[in-house]
């Protein structure tokens, strides 16, 4: 410990001696400079000296020492991020008091919050918290020292809240009245639109300004914004042992994790995961319907679980309703016979236009009746393997037209046209129910009519 003590005094001892050296062959550079010059009017005699001082600044390998342009970038960054995640947290509470809250008053809840972090911040600790987070401080440039930068006084803390929180709130103000005035329904005077462009040349300048002043701040590094530049406030570190690395430990996490979602978008598809995901669902199933019949005791001693006979879990409803519309619709309510007669008629298995077939097309291993749509996707999905039929449980490879449950005799059908030579099919239950409505409209024929009264002569 003694000896880190005793490295850091020679330290500082070689950074005094260097500068106190810079320090006085800057002196008589600016003598001889001096000599130099008075033969020429004051006037220009000035303005030779500041070209001259700034043409040993713009040579000069070493600038004005920068301090970790980096981390002054990072800190304002890291502060408006800091501003940007209160003020939604403000935004989110207020909601509870009205939605309009938030864009009403959205430049009051800045300038509250700018002027909360400048005091928690920059005027108790004179750093901001993105300063305090990348080692910085701020420092008053308008004192030269040679070891230990001095700190920033307090009239240039308050100066930077007047400029970051009031100035601000005042400018976003201003402007939003001018707007108003300008998009409203009367013409705006002429007042008016000298002030609006006044003050679009204002803005149109300090944008300028800024720039400039930023890139000027690349170069030496010295002053990070405009403000920093008109106070004199420089960011230093706050340590001699502030490391300049630039920390790329969030990069390296984002690369590795994205080429890692790549690479499994790329394996994938190729180890078939829908295969293996068919092949689990139905091994579930199985044992779930191994287990169901062990435990109800329906299945003898000596059968085995390839016998028994396959049952599907929706083979209860009725033949015109597709047993993948409804399980489409009910997931996973109403999966048992129970639940369906218990629910009655409210259901909507007979007669709904959103169960009922469509298109009705039969299975060809087992003659299941289902949509065309519905099935044809499931035996494409299966990709050659087979799907489980809802209503039988058999394995469905293949499907084809339903050719219907009655063939109506051609004695019987209603005369057409010669050209027509369609199929006539239709439900059973429509069927019957035709047959009775026909049975009874021929037994209301053969009734006699009801006889007329006589009439009565008058007498």
């Amino acid at each position: 410990m003694t000896d880190f003590a005793a490295a850091q005094e020679r330290i500082l001892a070689r950074r005094a001696a260097r500068d106190a050296a810079a320090t006085a062959t800057a002196r008589i550079l600016t003598e001889s400079r001096t000599e130099r010059l008075l033969h020429l009017p004051p006037a220009l005699r000035v303005l030779a000296q500041r070209s001259l001082d700034a043409w040993d600044v713009v040579k000069s390998p070493h600038g004005s020492r920068p301090a970790f342009r980096v981390g002054q970038v990072d800190a304002e960054l890291l502060d408006e991020e800091l501003l940007h995640l209160l003020k939604n947290q403000a935004g989110e509470g207020l909601k509870l008091f009205g939605a309009h809250l938030k864009d009403e008053w959205g430049a009051e809840i800045n300038a509250v919050l700018r002027a909360i972090l400048w005091k928690l911040s920059i005027w108790d600790h004179g750093a901001s918290y993105g300063a305090s987070l990348q080692g910085l401080k701020y420092t008053d440039a308008r004192r030269s020292a040679t070891v230990v930068a001095a700190p920033a006084t307090r009239l240039q803390r308050t100066a930077y809240g007047l400029l970051a929180v009031g100035g601000r709130y005042a400018w976003s103000r201003w402007e939003d009245h001018l707007s108003s005035i300008e998009n409203g329904y009367d013409e705006p005077s002429p007042l008016i639109r000298r002030l609006s462009r006044i003050t679009t040349f204002f803005s149109t300048t300090h944008n300028i300004a800024a720039f400039t002043s930023f890139l000027i701040f690349l170069y030496n590094g010295k002053y990070r914004t405009l403000s920093d530049r008109l106070l004199r406030m420089r960011l230093v570190p706050s340590s001699n042992q502030t490391s300049r690395e630039v920390s790329f430990e969030f990069l390296n996490r984002q690369l590795v994790w994205h080429a890692f979602t790549e690479f499994l978008l790329f394996l994938l598809p190729l180890v078939g995961i829908s295969r293996w995901k068919r092949w689990i669902a139905r091994a579930w199933k199985k044992t779930k319907a191994v287990v169901t019949n062990l435990s109800s005791g329906k299945r003898s001693e000596g059968e085995d679980a390839e016998d028994a006979i396959p049952g599907g879990e929706l083979g209860f409803l009725p033949e015109r309703t597709c047993a993948i519309c409804y399980r489409d619709q009910n997931p996973t309510g109403g999966q048992s016979e129970q639940d369906v007669i218990s629910a009655g008629a409210n259901t909507g298995i007979i007669g709904n236009a959103s169960t009922d077939v469509t298109n009705p097309y039969e299975t060809a291993e087992c003659g299941c009746i289902y949509c065309y749509m519905c099935i044809a996707r499931r035996i494409e999905a299966e990709e050659g393997e087979g799907w489980i039929c809802l209503r039988c449980g058999e394995l469905i490879k293949e499907c084809r037209p339903w050719s219907g449950d009655v063939d109506t005799p051609a004695e019987e059908r209603p005369r057409r046209s010669s050209r027509s030579s369609r199929k006539s099919i239709a439900w059973a239950d429509e069927v019957v129910d035709e047959k009775d409505a026909d049975d009874e409209a021929m037994a209301m024929s053969e009734v006699d009519p009801m006889p007329v009264e006589d009439e009565i002569p008058e007498d």
